[in-house]
């Protein structure tokens, strides 16, 4: 994993001059590396093979003209990460919340990129193995409901600027993309099966988690590949049990030298108890005590994604991607009476094709790769909700919307070599048609949105091992579904926009990787929800602008120094997000803290490998006035910062190569800190206290 520390208060005009500087001017001992490095001007092969980010992109994180960061196994499994979320928590520019009560840790996924708000992760395209996550990604793109467990991610892709003119809806929060295990290139069975046992300190809970994986290349070319992770027991919150089941079978056949089939079925279901918020005094009689033990999350989703890939020539490529899932997800809160369950079933299915074509063009000094793609995804589905009477039992009648959504994407770049330069200008044209329409009442809310959005990256390869970089892109978010009950002919509800510029530099060698990036996004036409009416009314009324410097440093140091098998990461991330609309001018964007580093150590000797890491975030707001003082019902209050300290051992059993065991412990000083729901559950929510684990993994 990439990472940089910076001081703390950072002058924004100053540091990224002068990290750049730093990276131009890096030491002997770092250039040397650069011994038998690929020349710069060599152009990458147009091979995707299915490569999310599609042509000349998959070679090397090193050249691409945007801020981005890969997380590989090795990195995750060192970390001692259990989630998704714990796994994000070390890049650059990505804050993970957990700011609602009605999100259960196996259900949903919070992350927010540079200042865009984290529940439920609205304002990011997030994939998986290039197909949106999201149960609906135009009508209803917030992973309340995330199927997708950690023990199944080979790689964490995150793009979090310059690739978005190919990916949509929601990319204004960047591009997040989690790859499964690779089907193996060789014959024979290989594979590998693990357990973890997860303890903690206060709360009484504990986790057991399963995984196993297996696979196989047969002589006539086809691959295949079985995949599953699973998870049961409990939350250090009384009745915050979580149990869900992960499973995938993938294939790939290589027809001949030129074509190949890919294909993968998958199914996941969950069931997560979800404990809400405490007030101050309930959570100083016990922080980890549940007032809703009621409350639950459920869902599941099944799916099929089709790949087909064709190498023309050496100078072109075709390449066609389908998919089908349905999903079903369910929550019950109960009401702050204790009288009544509200029920919220909601049914999806999501229908998507996607073409594209490459073509490398010479053209006098110049090299060309044009991709032409085209997108089309159509969404069905519905949300209910209706209430039961705890002590009768007796259902109210159900309030239905069915909801419908048929969107064309047509995509163009250009990625020109000229020399050291990579230049890739590109546009994506939206055409968008939704509608909702109340169930037995005859009313309809329909929506039209067309939108061109442009964008240009532009790389230099200075050296063999440092790229400057730096892009503008357009990036938008349509009108949601339940947005449409608020579109009348005096509210005409449009698309978000955001437009984003980024400069930066990134180093990359045998020994060090590093990268610096400032950016500055200005987020307009926000849809927010207009305070203090009911029903719910939406509005385009909101405006925030976002700034901040990104920082990732590495080293290793070599095999023949006295710290040998030594490994040092660190970053630093600073980020101004401020509201530009109504009351709240000027003030912070909420649930967003402006300064978060990580720092850690890796050393490997023989059979041992030892990790120690450190997270930190600064203090937030939960409210759009930056409210500091807590109010009764801890809705609202300034939410501390927090520092985290992470210890894991490894060892292979020198009897039994093909095992690992590993014990860790995370919150190594039993930080006792929270965060805060703001929904109908309000309250301080208690974060992981002093946790205990062991795990082992035998492979075959």
């Amino acid at each position: 994993m990439t990472a940089a520390l910076i001081p703390p208060t950072p002058r924004l005009a100053q540091l990224p001059l002068a990290t750049l500087l730093a990276l131009l001017s890096l030491p002997g001992g770092a250039r040397a590396q650069e011994t038998g490095a690929p020349d710069p001007t060599t152009l990458d092969s147009i091979q995707v093979s299915g490569s999310w980010l599609g042509t000349g992109l998959h070679e090397s994180v090193k050249s691409f003209a945007g801020a981005r960061t890969v997380v590989d196994r090795e990195h995750i499994e060192g970390s001692g990460a259990a989630s998704i979320g714990d796994a994000m928590r070390r890049i650059p520019g990505v804050q993970v919340t957990d700011n609602s009560g009605t999100a259960g840790s196996s259900v949903s996924l919070n992350i927010g990129v540079r200042g865009l708000t984290g529940r439920y992760s609205p304002r990011s395209t997030v994939l998986l193995d290039g197909v949106p996550l999201a149960v609906a990604p135009y009508g209803q793109p917030q992973l309340s409901f995330a199927p997708v467990s950690l023990a199944n991610i080979e790689s964490i892709d995150v793009v979090r600027g310059g690739g978005a003119v190919r990916y949509g809806p929601q990319n204004v929060g960047g591009i997040i993309n989690f790859s499964t295990r690779a089907i193996p290139t060789e014959g024979g069975l290989q594979g590998d099966a693990g357990v973890r046992y997860t303890a903690y300190d206060h709360g009484g809970g504990d986790a057991t988690q399963y995984n196993t994986f297996l696979g196989t290349r047969l002589d006539n070319g086809l691959g295949v590949a079985l995949l599953y992770s699973g998870q049961d027991g409990r939350g250090w919150r009384q009745g915050s049990d979580d149990d869900f089941d992960d499973l995938a079978l993938k294939f790939a056949y290589a027809l001949d030298d030129h074509q190949e089939l890919r294909a993968k079925l998958s199914h996941y279901a969950v069931r997560s108890l979800t404990p809400g918020g405490l007030t101050p005094a309930q959570y100083q009689a016990d922080p980890f005590q549940n007032t809703r033990p009621t409350d639950f999350w459920k869902g599941h989703r099944s799916g099929i994604d089709l790949g087909y890939t064709n190498t023309l020539s050496e100078s072109s490529e075709f390449e066609v991607l389908a998919y089908y899932n349905e999903s079903t997800r369910a929550s019950a809160l109960v009401n702050a009476a204790g009288t009544q369950d509200t029920v919220q079933p909601r049914d999806y299915r999501v229908l998507g094709i996607e073409p594209r074509f490459t073509q490398r063009l010479r053209w006098g000094a110049t090299v060309h790769d044009v991709t032409a793609g085209y997108r089309f995804l159509r969404e069905r589905g519905n949300d209910r909700s209706y209430t039961v009477t705890r002590s009768t039992g007796a259902a109210s009648a159900s309030n239905r919307f069915d909801n419908a959504t048929d969107a064309h994407s047509l995509y163009v770049d250009d990625r020109i070599s000229i020399g050291r330069w990579r230049i890739t200008p590109g546009v994506r044209m939206e055409w968008i048609d939704m509608q909702r329409q109340q169930a037995g009442s005859g009313i309809t809310f329909d929506s039209r949105n067309d939108k061109a959005l442009p964008s240009l990256n532009v790389a230099y390869l200075l050296t063999p091992a440092l790229t400057v970089f730096g892009n503008y892109t357009t990036s938008f978010g349509p009108v949601q579904n339940i947005q449409l009950n608020s579109q009348t002919a005096s509210n005409p509800l449009n698309p978000e926009v955001a437009k984003t510029a980024e400069l930066g530099a990134r180093w990359q060698d045998g020994a060090l990787r590093a990268e610096m990036t400032v950016f500055k996004m200005r987020f307009d036409n926000q849809i927010l929800q207009v305070p203090g009416i009911t029903p719910p009314t939406f509005q385009n009324i909101g405006a925030t602008d976002h700034k901040g410097v990104e920082t990732a440093l590495e080293y290793h140091f070599s095999e023949d120094s006295t710290l040998a098998g030594l490994e040092l990461f660190a970053n630093y991330t600073w980020t101004k997000a401020i509201q530009q609309s109504g009351d709240a001018r000027g003030l912070d964007v909420p649930f967003y803290s402006r300064d978060t580093d990580s720092i850690g150590a890796r050393y490997q000797y023989e059979a041992w490998t030892f990790n120690v890491s450190s997270t930190h975030q600064g203090g937030q707001f939960s409210d759009a006035a930056n409210t500091w003082q807590e109010s009764a019902d801890a809705r609202v209050g300034r939410v501390p910062g927090v520092r985290l300290w992470n210890a894991q051992a490894s060892w292979t059993l020198p009897w039994l190569q093909e095992t690992d065991i590993a014990v860790g412990v995370n919150n190594l000083a039993d930080k006792r800190w929270y965060t805060r729901n703001v929904d109908g559950n309000a309250g301080r929510m208690v974060a992981a206290p002093r946790t205990f684990y062991v795990q082992g993994n035998y492979r075959f």
